[in-house]
This record gives C-alpha cells, structure tokens and sequence, in this order.
C-alpha cells in the first residue's frame, strides 16, 4: 500500500488529499479537511437576536452569505417579511460576494493553473505566459475591490457586514453614494470581459496541453436560485438530474427529507447527496440550470459556453469558466439596481420576537446555504448550519479519484498528478472554515 498526500494551497481555510494505491491501483481519494471550529456548540445560549452578527465570524471570506441567511432564519421564526426595497439592497449585498469571490477564484486562485504558474504575482519564465500574467494581475484585483466595495456600501462594512437585520435592512442608499458605485462598476465591467475572454482562452489552451476537462461524468446538480435568471437570495432549493431535468424542489426547512448528511471518520467537513448520488453544487450547477443570466454581456457568455459544452455541461474544469459567466453578470445586475432608488421608503418592518425553529437559505457563491435556529426563551438551543462546499465533498472526492487514475499505473506515478490535485479541488473553490464551522 502506497499513501500520497497533497497539501492543498490557493483555497479558503486548511485541507490536503490522500490517495491511496495498490500495485498502481487506486484504492481511495480523500479530500479532508483539517480543523475543528466549533460554531455549532459556540452559539448555544445566544440570544437569537445577536446571531447576525455572530455567524459572520465562521469566515470573513463567505461572511455575507451567513449574515443574510442568519437574519432569514430568525425572519422565518418570527413570521416576518421584509419590504422590497430591502431584498433589493440585501441584493447587492449577495451581488457584492459574488464578485469578490469570482473575481479571486477566476484570476487569483485557477489563473496560475493556466499559465503554469504557483501564483499570479509570480513573474513566468516563458515569456507569453509573462505577457498574460503582467496584464492580469493589477488589474484582476480592481475587479475584486468593485465586489468588496459594493459589500461595504450595502452592508455597512466588508468583512462581517450589518447593515442586514430582522424586519429589513437599516437604511438605503442616497442617490450620490449609489452613483459612486454604479460608475466604478461601469468602470470594471469591460476590464472583467477582457480578463475573461483572457481566461477562457487560456483554459482551452490548458485543456489542450492536458488532454482533459477533468471527471466528465453526468451528475446530480442543487441550486437555490430561481428558474429564468440567478437570484442568489435563495427560498426554494433545486436538485436537477444528469439529464437537466428538475426532480425535486423544496424550501430549506424540508431539506432533511430531500438530503442526507453523511459525517466522514477522516476530515471535520461533513458531506450531502441526494438519493445516494454525487451532487455538484457552485457556479456550474448554477449556469446548468439557468434558462438565462438576464443582462447583455453574461448572456453572449452563456449561449457560447452552452454551444461550446452543451447544457447540462459535467466536466468539472468547467465550473471555472461558469465562475466568470456570473463576474459579469454580478457587475451588469448591480448597475442595473443602483440605477433605481434606493432610499425611497422605510427599508424595515417592525416585528416580535418569538421562540420555534427559523430556516435561512440564500446561494453563496459555492453553493446553497442553510441556517437552521432552534429558539426557547429567546435563546439558541440547537444551530445547524448546512454548508456549499459540503454538497461538494463526494463530487471532489469523485474527481480526485478520476484524476489519480489518469497519472497512475503500476510502474510509475506521473508528477502531473500533484497539478491536477489542485486544479480539481479549485474547481469546486471549496472554502474549509465555512465547512468545519
């Protein structure tokens, strides 16, 4: 028995793969994770109401997505309904980490991939590769401020926003500050396309030099987001066939009756499936489902990737370029948005608060995300969180093995087998703290 193992770097948080193979057969591929964070155990006895401005802290990098799912659970709890202009600003706020989170696994995480590089602030020696690297790096991260500084103006900070709270939000946006950011991100748009079209390019040169997409199998996929275009303030979670087809639909608080959580004895991130199936979840899947992204630009992506790979498209390299479909579609629905008034009317409704169970749901960037509250006396007596990247983990583990079969055989291990570790595992853009919680 011979055991290999690859730490991973160029991800959110702390894991490696162990492989393992007999007689050059391999026998098993594991992706675990590495720490134990606790959240679950840490919040109990909190009063519900603080847990907003708790579940940020489980990862300043996905922190938007656990403040706005927090306030959805205990909105659910409580039976409140927050007005339009609200969702519209909670909107942005979802919009704002979806750029900053493609545009940082797009060109800093899986560009270097490209280009052979370990990193995209590292000088190439072939000098073309040095000619993309020097023109994308500057350049990338002033796309990515675009996502922080659209979080911080609809969240009231970026790292750990507030500005979400029960009953609605605690303001608008004045028309000058909506104006600000409306020309920034008009500014970064066409930057985006370029660096994109940059990307794309250099993905089907990689695919050549490598032979591969990656696992190509047909798979189960799982969204919440909404039939004709992306919504990522999710309320209903879909699981689609390998087919394309829609098998179930439910709201978070049916999810045990539709997924099963399996833990795993090696790795602190636990796993989903569907019916014992693999599912994928992230910007794949999303594209998959998407009937279309509903603005310009993101559409012309969409109909080429779909004529190019087909729908539903499977190869998991693929979840990289469905990544920068949704960068441009973030920047072209956050101008829209802040083309309209945003300081109009009350941004909140009263409430009172109430013990029971509240379910959160929106759509991360990596997946859907589920916070389920159990409250008695107005205390947490039982959080659950239900993370993207734990839809994931078979998928990965899936995608590892295919990859450990293509460079391994009885004589020798071929050394592009550590490269093509890392590339499957930063195509799912697992984040581990969100999934240890």
């Amino acid at each position: 028995m011979t055991t290999l193992t690859f730490p991973l770097s160029r991800i959110e948080g702390h894991a490696r793969v162990v492989i393992e193979t007999r007689e050059g057969e391999v026998t098993m591929a594991h992706f675990q994770a590495m720490e134990l964070r606790g959240f679950e155990h840490l919040v109990q006895g909190t009063p519900a109401e603080q847990m907003p401005v708790i579940v940020p802290r489980i990862c300043g990098v996905c922190s938007t997505a656990h403040h706005v799912a927090a306030v959805k659970a205990l909105e659910d709890a409580y039976n409140v309904t927050p007005p339009p202009l609200a969702l519209k600003i909670r909107e942005l706020l979802l919009l704002g980490q979806l750029i900053q989170n493609q545009a940082t696994s797009v060109f800093v995480f899986t560009m270097p991939d490209r280009l052979g590089l370990t990193s995209i602030f590292e000088h190439a020696k072939d000098g073309h590769s040095e000619k993309v690297r020097a023109g994308i790096a500057g350049r990338a991260l002033k796309v990515r401020m675009t996502g922080t500084d659209l979080i911080s103006l609809a969240g009231g900070q970026f790292i750990h926003p507030v500005k979400a709270v029960v009953g609605g939000v605690t303001g608008g946006i004045d028309s000058e500050a909506a104006d600000v950011m409306r020309a920034q991100l008009e500014e970064a748009l066409p930057v985006a396309c370029e660096l994109f079209d940059s990307y794309w390019e250099s993905s089907l040169a990689m695919r050549d030099r490598i032979g591969t997409w990656g696992d190509d199998r047909p798979a189960h996929y799982i969204a919440a987001v909404d039939d004709f275009r992306p919504n990522y303030d999710g309320n209903q979670i879909r699981v689609v066939g390998p087919d394309g087809m829609v098998c179930e639909r439910f709201p978070a608080r049916d999810f045990q009756s539709y997924l099963t959580l399996e833990d795993t004895d090696y790795s602190y991130a636990d796993c989903t499936s569907y019916q014992g199936e693999v599912m994928r979840a992230n910007s794949l899947a999303r594209v998959n489902m998407a009937e279309q992204m509903g603005t310009p630009r993101a559409d012309q992506y969409l109909v080429h990737f779909r004529e190019s790979f087909g729908r539903p498209a499977h190869a998991i390299l693929l979840f990289d370029l469905a990544r920068g479909i949704e960068l441009v579609y973030g920047l072209e629905r956050a101008i829209e948005i802040l083309a309209e008034p945003l300081d109009y009317q009350d941004t909140d409704v009263p409430y009172t608060p109430r013990d029971g169970d509240g379910y959160g749901l929106v759509e991360a960037p990596r997946g859907p995300l589920i916070h389920h509250y159990s409250i008695e006396k107005g205390l947490i007596t039982k959080a659950e969180f239900v993370i993207p990247t734990m839809h994931n983990v078979l998928a990965i583990e899936q995608a590892l093995r295919v990859a450990a079969e293509r460079y391994i055989n009885a004589d020798r291990v071929d050394m592009e087998l550590e490269r093509a570790v890392g590339r499957v595992v930063r195509a799912f853009d697992p984040c581990i703290a969100c999934a240890t919680h």
